[in-house]
């Protein structure tokens, strides 16, 4: 689990209590609640990082390929229709890779689920949604929810997509999630807001 996905999870579990201050994981300067976050990809993970260093990554190709700003745009899509892609299931986020692959990621009581997708399905689906083919490899994901009747489709950053990945692992009870993990789902996707 990514540092940055791991104090997601903590901080929904210490729900009322008073979150320690985080910093950032580049200059150890502290961070606001809501900061930046830089894809590193070595670590196949996100860092949070202070506005500052958040600039010097702002380009592309500033961080040498070893890191990379995650965009803060978000676009609702009409409903997009995934079943070349094979995903059985009505939770999830595909992520275009930079080496040319494509992972999709569901969320679960235990966390991310991850398998990788034949990445000529997603380029013929990219085809017919051009949204998709723009958008930036390891940092933005097509996040869907077609549970209970919903027709959501997003291209989030993915840092959006980890804390919904920690809203079901906090929420879900028993086997079947129980009765607070979807109306949280529910309340996460409508909190959503399209932003440039």
């Amino acid at each position: 689990m990514s540092g940055a996905l791991a104090r997601v999870v903590r901080s929904g579990a210490a729900a009322g209590r008073t979150a320690a201050a985080e910093a950032c994981e580049l200059c150890a300067a502290p961070v606001a609640e809501e900061h930046a976050h830089l894809y590193e990809a070595e670590a196949d993970g996100l860092r949070c990082v202070c506005r500052p260093c958040s600039v010097l990554f702002a380009d592309d190709g500033a961080g040498g390929g070893r890191y990379r700003l995650v965009r803060r745009r978000r676009v609702r899509l009409a409903p997009v229709d995934t079943a070349a892609l094979g995903v059985p299931v009505g939770l999830v986020f595909f992520v275009p890779r930079a080496d040319g692959s494509v992972t999709a990621e569901g969320p679960s009581p235990a966390g991310a689920m991850r398998w990788e997708i034949d990445a000529a399905a997603w380029h013929g689906l990219a085809e017919s949604v051009p949204q998709l083919a723009g958008m930036t490899p390891d940092v933005e994901a097509l996040l869907i929810n077609t549970v209970r009747g919903h027709e959501e489709h997003w291209i989030v950053p993915i840092d959006d997509c980890f804390r919904m990945v920690a809203l079901v692992r906090e929420e879900w009870r028993g086997l079947s999630g129980g009765g607070r993990v979807w109306p949280a789902v529910e309340r996460f996707f409508a909190e959503l807001t399209e932003r440039p």
